[in-house]
């Protein structure tokens, strides 16, 4: 990378500049009510191929439109100017590494929590060893959250916004002063849901299951890719059900997955040991081949990647 961490170039406006100068009215719409939506976009360096690639590039920028389109702010850019201005920034920095990019459109200028207009954008790409802690973590030790999971009557987990994750931030900040990593959080019916910012799979019997995508999850592109892999490459039987909370206690592996997370194996629930207090075997399995594909090892799903390099 050409600058360090405090001096990246992000993209801001239509403009790459330093990360210290991208400023934003602090009236604005998303300074003031969190009005935005974005997507945390992950991109691979492959050391053989010498090639950074971006996974599931247009799926998350499908999502991003999605999102924008629930929350009715402003449809100002183009897919092709997302990919462009995504392309661009990267390049900037000249990033030959793991990198994770946020990518936000949000409400500037003067406005209220009502405004659908004003739309600007922010690009922000970040080496991944310096994301949150509990996204490299080796495994987790998890705690059911005291905390309720939002649901589509409320505040929809469907939209990918920054409002929507404060209540990931409760039930995350509950987790750490209790001394866990990171937490599981139920359905507002007493289901399981999601982690902050992830989705989750238990194993039983050689069966994945997980919840299915109307108890309050986030429709996760990692969760599809990860679905994905265990029916067309591991010839797994995959179960999208509702799932309770004491099921966590007794499966015989658990983890967690999302584009930031990766596949993160659980170690505990409540102090209940997963898998003895270790990776499983088929949850090692899973990140191993899903690894492969994201750096460009298996060639039937080159698709899933865009070269960053050209």
């Amino acid at each position: 990378m050409k600058t360090d961490v405090s001096n990246r170039l992000v993209w801001l406006g239509g403009e790459i500049i330093n990360v210290n100068n991208a400023k934003i009215n602090v009236l604005s719409p998303t300074s003031q009510f969190g009005l935005n939506v974005f997507e945390g976009i992950r991109c691979y360096w492959s050391k053989e191929i010498q090639q950074l690639y971006a996974f599931r590039l247009m799926d998350h920028f499908t999502r991003l439109k999605r999102s924008q389109k629930l929350l009715m702010i402003e449809d100002k850019y183009s897919l092709i100017e997302l990919k462009e201005a995504f392309l661009d920034t990267i390049r900037a920095n000249d990033y030959k590494e793991d990198i994770v990019v946020r990518q936000t459109i949000f409400i500037d200028g003067f406005g209220s929590w009502a405004s659908v207009e004003s739309a600007n954008m922010f690009i922000a790409p970040i080496p991944k060893a310096n994301t949150s802690a509990e996204y490299i973590k080796k495994g987790l030790n998890c705690c059911i959250s005291s905390w309720q999971r939002i649901n589509d009557n409320s505040l929809s987990p469907r939209i990918k916004c920054g409002a929507n994750y404060i209540n990931s931030r409760m039930a995350q900040r509950e987790a750490l002063r209790n001394g866990y990593d990171t937490t599981i959080i139920l359905n507002k019916d007493g289901k399981v849901s999601e982690g902050p910012g992830s989705c989750l799979f238990i194993i039983k019997d050689g069966i994945l299951i997980t919840p299915v995508l109307t108890d309050s999850v986030l429709e996760s592109i990692t969760r599809a890719t990860v679905i994905q892999i265990a029916k067309e490459l591991l010839g797994i039987e995959v179960i999208e059900r509702s799932i309770d909370r004491t099921e966590l206690y007794t499966c015989d592996e658990a983890f967690l997955c999302g584009s930031s997370m990766e596949i993160t194996p659980i170690y505990s629930v409540d102090r209940y040991d997963i898998s003895g207090g270790s990776a499983g075997e088929l949850t090692t399995k899973i990140h191993k081949i899903y690894l492969d594909i994201v750096t460009g090892k298996v060639e039937a799903y080159m698709e899933w990647l865009t070269p960053v390099y050209v």
